[in-house]
């Protein structure tokens, strides 16, 4: 699995992001392309300390610990997954100054790549290691890029 903290990987997202525009056509789901943009903006401002979520309950938690893998693993995610509530994004939003945002969220992320700043622990999903972290960045927008043809 690629990672955000790799140079290669970092530079092919942020060049994948470049190829959207505001007519960009999602190929499954309900989001808008800006929509798309805010909703991947909020697991990198969850890693870095910038926003926090409720924590689920105790059999909730337990069974999302289980699926803590599947964030960073070589398997691609199925099409419609659930988010966390507060990830969802239904009000309109301006694509550019939401771009400029997440390509800064990214560039963020991609500096800790030599750090030995810890992360916080996942609400969902329970602590992650540095390498963890950077892989489920990846695959997140990869997986929303995809989603957008890009």
């Amino acid at each position: 699995m690629k990672s955000i903290f790799e140079n290669e990987s970092y530079q092919e997202i942020l060049d994948r992001l470049e190829k959207l525009t505001p007519e960009s056509v999602a190929q499954w789901g309900k989001m808008n392309v800006s929509q798309m943009i805010v909703h991947c903006q909020k697991p990198l401002e969850l890693a870095l300390g910038k926003i926090q979520l409720k924590k689920p309950n105790f059999l909730m938690g337990f069974m999302l610990k289980q699926m803590s893998s599947s964030l960073y693993n070589d398997k691609p995610w199925k099409q419609g997954l659930p988010t966390a509530k507060e990830f969802v994004i239904v009000d309109v939003k301006d694509f550019l100054s939401e771009k400029e945002k997440l390509v800064s969220l990214i560039k963020q992320m991609h500096e800790r790549k030599d750090s030995s700043e810890t992360f916080p622990v996942h609400p969902y999903f329970g602590k992650f290691t540095h390498e963890q972290w950077g892989k489920a960045s990846y695959k997140h927008l990869d997986h929303h890029l995809t989603q957008f043809g890009v």
